[in-house]
């Protein structure tokens, strides 16, 4: 259980928070509760910044895990001052960069839906726009059809919550596991589903909408050929 106060996974909608900073370190702050989600299961790390009492203001410009579960690493911009250590902060992140990274990480569970294979891998980008790699033998995707499917799943405007079952519980369902090359963390006794009403539900520690419809319309701009048996989908919010 990390030692940090994970104001993003309680929720993904908090924009800003109280928080005290605990450890400076060269260019990183640490504190002991923040709304900055690290980078994780290909979604990047939240950017923001950090305002002091007195008025200064510290930029962040990438938030990482660090060493062990109770870190999580502020980036700044520069060096931390040396005096800002057990200092009160508020920590506001760019809500707008969040908002598509929830979209389109929220779009991608979808995807895994309506293509029924294992996951090799995927990413999350800042300009709205995602991937997803599967182990697929040979090329029967289509680019038209999928970007139908996809978007009359957004249309159901299902809702999107998460929940959490014992390290156990998923040993017993290893169906629910999409990925091969990352395993959801383990070791802690329980880990987080992500699940979409009727439609997919898999471990997930990232930042979602509470609902399909707020994705958006959706477009499969590329599928490409990454391999014998891997196939790359790219999605784009409009």
């Amino acid at each position: 259980m990390s030692l940090v106060e994970e104001v993003f996974r309680a929720d993904a909608y908090a924009r800003s928070c109280d928080a005290t900073i605990v450890c400076a370190d060269g260019e990183t702050l640490e504190l002991d509760r923040t709304v900055f989600y690290p980078m994780g299961g290909g979604q990047p790390g939240d950017i923001g910044h950090l305002t002091l009492p007195d008025g200064r203001v510290l930029d962040v410009v990438d938030t990482r895990k660090g060493d062990s579960p109770d870190r999580i690493l502020h980036v700044l911009s520069g060096p931390a001052p040396p005096d800002v250590v057990g200092q009160p902060v508020t920590a506001r992140i760019d809500w707008e960069r969040r908002y598509r990274l929830m979209r389109v990480h929220t779009c991608l569970h979808l995807l895994c839906s309506v293509i029924p294979e294992e996951v090799t891998g995927g990413s999350i980008r800042e300009d709205a726009t995602g991937r997803l790699d599967f182990n697929i033998p040979d090329p029967r995707l289509d680019r038209e059809l999928l970007t139908d499917a996809l978007n009359r799943l957004v249309a159901t405007d299902r809702p999107v919550t998460p929940r959490w079952i014992t390290d156990d519980e998923l040993a017993a369902q290893p169906e629910l596991i999409r990925t091969m090359s990352v395993k959801p963390p383990s070791g802690t006794g329980r880990v987080r589903l992500l699940e979409i009403a009727g439609i997919d539900l898999q471990p997930c520690g990232g930042t979602h909408v509470a609902s399909t419809g707020e994705i958006g319309t959706v477009r499969v701009t590329k599928i490409e050929k990454k391999g014998r048996q891997n196939r790359r989908v790219v999605i784009s919010l409009e």
